[in-house]
């Protein structure tokens, strides 16, 4: 019933997260989405910015994939079921309370699969002894991206995590009008990492994608 009077009524849960606000989940147009205050987190906009960062690039359907930032879960909807992603992931969130919006309003369960922790994304990279194929990384406060998540320190751990060959998709940010840290980033790591960058994907993300060298 909410499926259908969303075609002519928005219908809006709100829900409040120590971490990320007051969070929105929304029926419109019979489909449910995840917003904050002024940014989309899943299921709308920011999917169709992921699905094109991923589209461009070739993903073995046997990767091992990491996910920094978990949001609704949209886009390991998007892996298993637009391109065919067979993998398992490791999905990783801070907020308890984005955690479970995603198994409750969208049917994101763990399973043999998809493996998801509670943690902070720094921390985790800075521990894990698990390499990658790919690391998505889409973090975001609203519509920052948080500082420490620029910095060179948490790249040169991230980067330690990369398969040779592996690929990295990180949304960096919303209607960017300084590009610097981005510029930096690209420069400090460009021995390291091959970097392309897509500007105003889907009017107003910026997306790198990167891919490891060979040692």
């Amino acid at each position: 019933m909410k499926k259908i009077i969303s075609h002519v009524w928005p219908l809006t849960k709100r829900i409040s997260s120590q971490i990320n606000g007051t969070l929105e989940v929304t029926w419109i147009n019979g489909k449910k989405v995840l917003d904050s205050q002024n940014a989309n987190y899943s299921y709308g906009a920011l999917e169709k910015v992921l699905n094109y960062g991923l589209s461009q690039i070739d993903i073995q359907n046997t990767a091992e994939i990491l996910l920094l930032g978990l949001g609704g879960g949209s886009v390991i909807k998007s892996l298993y079921n637009r391109f065919n992603y067979k993998g398992r992931i490791t999905a990783v969130e801070i907020d308890d309370t984005v955690i479970q919006i995603a198994k409750n309003e969208f049917d994101i369960k763990e399973n043999k699969h998809l493996h998801i922790i509670n943690t902070d994304a720094l921390k985790y990279v800075k521990h894990s002894k698990t390499c990658y194929d790919l690391v998505i990384v889409d973090i975001f406060i609203d519509q920052k991206v948080p500082e420490p998540f620029y910095e060179k320190h948490f790249w040169q751990q991230l980067i330690q995590l990369l398969n040779p060959n592996a690929n990295v998709l990180f949304n960096a940010g919303i209607l960017l009008k300084d590009t610097t840290k981005i510029e930096l980033l690209k420069s400090t790591f460009a021995n390291d990492i091959y970097w392309t960058q897509y500007n105003n994907v889907e009017g107003v993300n910026t997306v790198l994608i990167g891919t490891k060298s060979n040692p």
